[in-house]
């Protein structure tokens, strides 16, 4: 198995190649190892990318950083990606150092042991001596290594493996620079990770492509603030900031952006300039409470028990359910470094009746113990904040419902943050997603008033309550709605209306038919269909035929005159009518 190394060369570009010796060749040539490894540990020794962060202004140009992705070909640190940086002062120091020389029949490297005759990689050579350029031809690889700064990875990521990076310096609201890399990762997302004392700290996650696609280039354009990011497809831009993603002071302050600072005059997640510096901003630390105590007190007692302004946390949510049935309540995590807490208002909630899944989520089985409130708690760096309420209420018949009193119901909106935090190797993650503030609307009512509270956002939830309504439960001096269930009695009267309206229309259809069937079969057919055969003579003598025979009816009951002309018409005619062709 041969061992892959990273190396870094110098070359001067005076350089134009020896008279005699090394010809056309470079006469400055000289490369050293780039050693990112951690103590005790094997190195990551194949690099991926590397890009170069330029000194602050007014430093020396030696200050010059260059900050690289490294994976292993070690099956121990398969899977890894590490973020190592390295000084141009300390790669300088190297290449003026010692070299080793190659050993030609074992093709081996070894530390120099003849005399020194020239310095590698130093700028002139291509006028120096045939020996000094031979020298040089041998003796090119420099004898240390160059280490990163502090001797230590900038950061390692056991779960993403990281194929571009770009680096930016930014100051931030307090003056102080912070180094801000972007990272993007094989399955396609952008990682913006800001540098700190106790280590990496990724502030967003951004999904990039929907599929993974093999990535060119990534380029870093300063002046306009975005991001290129080059493909097989085509170039996608993405801004550096998202300051519009945080809501609230709490949110702002967590994600530690040094992009980003609260401003609370106009209570908004700004970004940082050089002539608004008085914002809300602890990228160290993250201490939403004090870094946000310069919101007035008027507005902080308007925005309920966490003293921030509120952003679009939803209302205490209304669960239905019935006796016996598996209830689940999702938390909407804030950050993967908050700790989720559930809590019931005077009550606690035991390991027997309750399971806290992975996912945060509270599950157990609905009994009369089990009704009632429940919120969901987030706590990160101290801070504590209201992430979900819920109702939890037991399926009532439509019919057995009775309103008790009228109440005028009060909401208070709660404070909410929604990031994305990846733990391992000193990473945090917290991301920032956009939700929309929630609006609540509330009428005065009475015995006349129709109430309605309406929560306008990303989860669209509404209640409605007549009059007469339950009466609101007071909870730890906060107000909770107690909708009432839906009545459908209206709705069944009208299906049961249209039900027998059809019942009937089909059972008159049916009599008629039946009664169109009856007089078809008792029509005299026969008659009409001889009599339409008859020729006009024939059915004139008919017509004669039936008059007689109804004078002859009259004469049996008159006398036998009567009868005897029926009888001379009869014998006759022997069955047909006189004077009628056979």
């Amino acid at each position: 198995m041969h061992m892959i190394t990273s190396q870094c060369s110098l070359i001067c570009q005076s350089d134009v190649g020896g008279q005699r010796t090394l010809q056309r060749r470079w006469t400055t040539f000289a490369k050293a190892q780039l050693l990112c490894q951690a103590d005790h540990e094997l190195p990551y020794n194949v690099l991926q990318d590397i890009d170069t962060l330029l000194p602050a202004e007014g430093a020396p140009v030696d200050d010059i950083l260059f900050y690289g992705i490294f994976t292993s070909q070690w099956s121990v640190n398969s899977g890894r990606s590490a973020v190592c940086s390295f000084r141009l002062t300390d790669i300088k120091s190297v290449f003026s150092g010692n070299y080793k020389v190659l050993n030609r029949d074992t093709l081996q490297w070894s530390a120099r042991v003849q005399e020194k005759v020239a310095n590698p990689g130093e700028c002139g050579l291509h006028n120096a001596s045939d020996n000094a350029l031979r020298f040089v031809k041998e003796n090119f690889l420099a004898d240390d290594s160059v280490r990163a700064v502090g001797r230590n990875l900038t950061m390692v990521s056991a779960e993403n493996t990281y194929s571009h990076l770009t680096v930016q310096r930014v100051q931030a609201a307090n003056g102080k620079h912070y180094t801000v890399l972007f990272l993007l990762t094989e399955s396609g997302y952008l990682h913006k990770a800001v540098l700190l004392l106790r280590g990496a700290h990724i502030i967003e996650e951004i999904q990039v492509f929907e599929q993974p696609q093999p990535v060119r280039s990534l380029k870093l354009s300063i002046p306009k603030g975005v991001i290129y990011i080059g493909t097989s497809e085509g170039v996608v831009k993405v801004p550096t900031a998202n300051c519009s993603f945080y809501w609230t002071c709490a949110q702002c302050v967590l994600a530690r952006d040094p992009f980003c600072g609260w401003d609370p005059a106009s209570r908004v997640c700004v970004m940082v300039s050089t002539t608004n510096t008085n914002l809300g901003q602890d990228i160290e630390r993250g201490n939403a409470e004090e870094a946000c105590s310069s919101v007035s007190l008027n507005h902080k007692s308007r925005f309920g028990p966490n003293k921030l302004p509120a952003a679009s946390c939803p209302p205490g949510e209304l669960v239905s359910v019935s006796l016996n049935e598996v209830v689940r309540l999702q938390c909407p995590a804030a950050s993967r470094l908050s700790q989720q807490l559930w809590e019931r208002p005077n009550s606690r909630l035991s390991s027997d009746l309750y399971l806290n899944l992975e996912d945060g989520s509270l599950s157990f089985v609905a009994t009369p113990a089990t009704l009632g409130h429940y919120l969901c708690l987030s706590t990160e760096n101290g801070y504590q904040q209201t992430m979900a309420i819920y109702h939890v209420k037991q399926k009532t018949s439509p019919l057995s419902q009775t309103p008790t009193s009228d109440t005028q119901p009060r909401t208070n909106a709660i404070p909410t943050t929604q990031s994305m935090a990846k733990p391992g190797s000193g990473l945090h993650i917290s991301v920032g997603t956009e939700t929309h503030q929630g609006e609540s609307k509330t009428t005065p009512s009475n015995r006349n008033t129709q109430v309605t509270t309406r929560q306008l956002g990303k989860n669209l939830t509404s209640w409605t309550k007549q009059p007469r309504q339950r009466e609101l439960e007071l909870r730890d001096g906060e107000a909770l709605l107690a909708a009432q269930a839906p009545c459908y009695l209206k709705e069944l009267v009208i299906v049961s209306l249209l039900l027998v309206l059809s019942l009937s229309l089909l059972i008159t259809i049916f009599l008629f038919v039946i009664t169109q069937r009856c007089n078809h079969r008792t029509a005299p057919q026969a008659a009409t269909i001889d009599s339409d055969r008859r020729t006009p003579v024939e059915q004139e003598a008919r017509r004669a035929n039936v008059f007689l025979s109804k004078r002859n009816e009259q004469g049996q009951q008159s006398g036998h005159g009567s009868e005897l002309v029926c009888n001379a018409a009869l014998s006759g005619s022997n069955g047909h009518l006189p004077n009628t062709p056979i």
